[in-house]
């Protein structure tokens, strides 16, 4: 079973060319220093599913436990900069059903996704064991 994680950002207003142009960076960047080219990454749709949403993406987790904290620390530090080129429109982030918060210093962050023991302990299960 995979899990993903899905960012969107809705307001009245559509993007300006400006932050067209900022997401088109933060997404261009994300890719260019991404660890994994075998795995998904930032993905922001090409559509908006409804008319006052003005960015929308999500990211399928991977399955092997030693990326999963890479990963997520990865894809949040991008969604945090696409928050912050679009301060003024509402943001949801989350996980399935679990909402990831926002901390206006931290960004988007999930507790210990940056842990340095508790990633080496997710890298140490071998592949598959986690599910």
């Amino acid at each position: 079973m995979s899990v993903s994680l899905y960012y969107s950002a809705h307001r009245t207003t559509p993007l300006t060319e400006a932050e067209s142009a900022s997401i088109a960076h933060v997404v261009a960047a994300h890719i260019a220093s991404f660890p994994y080219s075998d795995e998904e990454s930032l993905y922001v749709y090409d559509r908006a599913a409804g008319p006052q949403e003005i960015v929308a993406g999500s990211t399928k987790m991977p399955l092997d436990p030693g990326r999963l904290m890479p990963v997520i620390a990865h894809v949040l530090d991008s969604v945090t900069e696409l928050r912050r080129a679009m301060p003024d429109a509402d943001w949801r982030v989350h996980m399935d059903d679990l909402d990831v918060p926002w901390d206006e210093a931290e960004g988007y962050a999930l507790p210990g996704m940056r842990d340095a023991d508790l990633i080496a302990e997710f890298a140490a299960v071998p592949d598959g064991a986690a599910g």
